[in-house]
């Protein structure tokens, strides 16, 4: 969850409840306080009735026949009324009523809340001497109104919920803008820039934190250079001995002439050869590993022919002997990478291949070019790698076996080379066993947008 989201989320959060329960508050007083305004028009309706009762002749409050009386007015009104009288020998005879009433002669005086005709009513009884006055309206009447009130109310306050975290998440996007002006500032910055961060508005509370960054982008510029300085430092200290070294074996094995040194000398000359010849390669390949893990990548890298390339690293894996056959299914295809990066990887994978070949002129290099790609095949006719193996095989140091060095050529650092370089480039290196006898190699680069392919 981006910072963004989650403020805004925490902040909507408690709005919402907040104002959730202060509507729900709100709700239950106005729901308390229109039932006893319904209350007191149900008295104010009985009170009204016992007035104009009261100024009606005695002659018309007769017990056989219902007279006149104006009750419609109160039915138009939504409530329903009834007129009694109370004798003591006969009960309670109604004189009149709206025609809405359910019969409200068993109401209780005072406010009360009863089942009428099979519905909810509630009533309210006055009795003024032998006159009883009985008004009432039906419950599910006061729902309904109590019900449209709520709507009225909750429809507005969603409205404004939803605009309001509308204005909480635009708002929130302003106040991290001058983090995401940080952000850039880091995004676009290479990282081997030896320029200071740029000036970037931005709050008071940001400040320390911009300045923290810069001083550690300060740290981590002095530390890349002091590693470049001891790599190249290394690299020089480290060839002028072995060139030393090979120049006195080279020497010693001109002074004794083609006979060579006899015996155990002789064998143990030609081991130390083939160990500072082994060791200077090994050399060599820990400081290109370190130069692509350490150098950042060029915004515009030059063009590449891969055609060209392979056969330049066919020459140099092969030494001058025709020993890899080249198979190109087109005669243009370009890479954007350093030459010099795409020699050395495809250089590897031979000197592999090659190694582990029974026979000269069992290694193919295969050019492909699938939609979007340029794809370099490696094919050998040797052991071949199982499952486990080709998973490990790009770990530096690495070697077949039990991972120690078993006393054949190679650094164990050749495709861990070709790895690093691939995913420098957007490439991407497969190993997989062929059918029968031995390993395919396969080295996939993006091509050049908007190349025609020349088959």
């Amino acid at each position: 969850m981006t910072l963004r989201l989650r403020l805004v989320a925490i902040i909507g959060l408690s709005l919402t409840l907040l104002w959730s329960v202060v509507a729900v508050w709100m709700f239950m007083d106005v729901r308390e306080q229109l039932r006893t305004a319904l209350d007191e028009r149900l008295a104010a309706s009985a009170r009204m009735v016992a007035g104009l009762v009261a100024r009606l002749p005695a002659e018309r409050l007769q017990v056989n026949g219902p007279p006149d009386l104006p009750l419609d007015v109160i039915a138009r009104d939504g409530l329903a009324c009834e007129v009694s009288l109370v004798r003591g020998e006969v009960g309670i005879l109604p004189i009149a009523r709206t025609a809405t009433s359910p019969g409200l002669e068993a109401a209780t005086l005072g406010y009360s809340t009863a089942v009428h005709g099979g519905k909810s009513w509630r009533t309210y009884v006055l009795q003024v001497g032998e006159v009883r006055i009985a008004t009432a309206d039906r419950v599910d009447g006061r729902e309904g109104l109590l019900r449209e009130i709520a709507l009225s109310a909750a429809v507005p306050f969603a409205i404004a919920m939803a605009g309001s975290l509308v204005l909480l998440w635009i708002g929130v996007g302003r106040g991290l803008a001058p983090i995401e002006r940080v952000r850039t500032a880091l995004l676009n910055r290479r990282a081997d820039a030896e320029v200071p961060l740029p000036d970037i508005d931005a709050p008071p509370e940001l400040q320390p934190l911009i300045d923290t960054i810069a001083h550690l982008l300060v740290r981590v510029q002095d530390a890349i250079e002091r590693e470049r300085r001891f790599t190249d430092d290394a690299a020089h200290e480290l060839r002028t001995p072995l060139t030393a070294i090979k120049t006195h074996l080279q020497v010693l094995r001109l002074a004794f002439g083609d006979a060579g040194l006899p015996g155990a000398a002789g064998e143990a000359l030609v081991n130390a050869q083939q160990g500072v010849a082994r060791l200077h390669r090994t050399l060599e390949q820990l400081l290109l590993l370190a130069r692509l893990e350490g150098a950042e990548k060029a915004d515009q890298a030059p063009r590449v022919d891969a055609v060209h390339a392979a056969q330049q690293a066919i020459d140099d894996a092969s030494a001058g002997a025709p020993r890899v056959e080249l198979r190109a299914e087109t005669n243009s295809a370009s890479l954007a990478m350093p030459e010099v990066l795409l020699v050395s990887a495809l250089r590897n994978l031979l000197d592999n291949a090659l190694r582990h070949s029974p026979r000269p002129g069992s290694v193919v290099l295969q050019i492909e070019r699938p939609p979007g790609q340029v794809a370099f095949c490696v094919l050998d006719e040797g052991p071949g790698m199982t499952a486990t193996e080709v998973a490990q095989a790009a770990q530096r140091f690495w070697r077949r076996g039990s991972g120690h060095v078993d006393g054949a050529t190679g650094s164990g650092l050749g495709l861990s080379i070709v790895d690093a370089i691939a995913r420098r480039y957007g490439g991407k290196l497969q190993l997989a066993p062929r059918r029968g006898e031995g390993l395919e190699a396969r080295l996939c680069f993006p091509a050049v947008r908007g190349e025609s392919d020349t088959a």
